[in-house]
Formats: structure tokens, C-alpha cells, sequence
């Protein structure tokens, strides 16, 4: 008599399931049936995968939406420059200038040894640059390294004719 290959399999989430083992070797088929019975049926456990992704996004989206308007705000107060760059460059770049400015000012200013004078000169070299990709490029950048970076900045990324960069 041989190993039965059809398991029916009682889920976690009380579903039952016929499943057919024959894929597996006759000796792990009653052990991969009690796995499964620990787990969720297919149909449970994309609902629930689905729906966390759903969650997931929803909630990313909300956060980009708080982290725009902050940016925009932000740009506002302090007068910094529109960003040049593809549409979809232009938001993202415009939350990693404000996340790297504010961080540097916390560092410099708020934590640091920086006066409002010497900010002030950090922030009229920031307001150089417009081209979004470099404020991306340096979105994990520590804002104690601001000065430096913005030092090292070519003329590519201080603003451009070109309107398809």
C-alpha cells in the first residue's frame, strides 16, 4: 500500500483544505501536513498579506503627504528656490532639502557652536542649488556635513537652461 498523496488539512484559520503531496517525498508528507495546519489556507493568507499592503501604503502615503507639506512650508518661510528636475524628482527632492536642512540646523545651530550668521550663509549656499537629483543624491547625508557638501557643489546643480534634466 502506498503513501497517500491527497492530505486534507485542517488551517489555523479553520478552513480545510484538501492538498495534493505527491511533490514530496512519501516520508515528509505527514510533516509538511501538520505544518500547514499551523498556517493559514492560500486564500486567508493572501487576503491578509493584501490587506497589509494596503495598510502599508496607505499609511506610506499619509507620511509623504505630512513630509510634502512640511517641505513645502518650509520652502515657503525661508524663500528657498523651486527645484528643477523630472516631475516626479521634484517632490522627492524637495523632502530630502528640507529633512537635510533641518537636520543640519539642529546640528549646527540648535546643538552646534553655529550663530544665525553663519547659518545664514549656509542657507544662501543652499538656495544655489536647484537641481533636485543632487538634493536626493544626498538624502542620507549627516547634516553636519552640509557645508562641506554644498562646498563641493559643481555648476550642474546650481540651476540649468537644460529643461529636460
Amino acid at each position: 500500500m502506498a503513501v497517500r498523496t491527497q492530505w486534507t488539512v485542517e488551517h489555523s484559520c479553520s478552513h480545510a483544505v484538501v492538498h495534493d503531496l505527491s511533490n514530496r517525498p512519501a516520508d515528509k508528507r505527514a510533516g509538511f501536513a501538520r505544518w500547514l495546519a499551523g498556517r493559514d489556507c492560500t486564500d486567508c493568507w493572501k487576503a491578509a498579506r493584501d490587506a497589509d499592503t494596503e495598510s502599508k501604503e496607505e499609511w506610506l502615503a499619509t507620511k509623504r503627504a505630512e513630509e510634502q507639506h512640511a517641505a513645502d512650508e518650509w520652502a515657503k518661510q525661508f524663500d528657498m528656490p523651486q527645484l528643477e528636475g523630472p516631475e516626479k524628482a521634484l517632490v522627492w527632492g524637495e523632502r530630502s532639502r528640507h529633512q537635510l536642512m533641518t537636520s543640519a540646523h539642529t546640528a549646527l545651530v540648535v546643538e552646534g557652536s553655529w550663530d544665525e550668521a553663519d547659518w545664514a550663509e549656509l542657507e544662501e549656499k543652499a538656495r544655489s542649488i536647484t537641481r533636485a537629483g543632487w538634493w536626493i543624491d544626498q538624502r542620507d547625508a549627516e547634516g553636519t556635513d552640509l557645508l562641506e557638501l554644498l562646498d563641493a557643489v559643481g555648476e550642474d546643480d546650481r540651476g540649468t537652461e537644460n529643461p529636460f534634466r
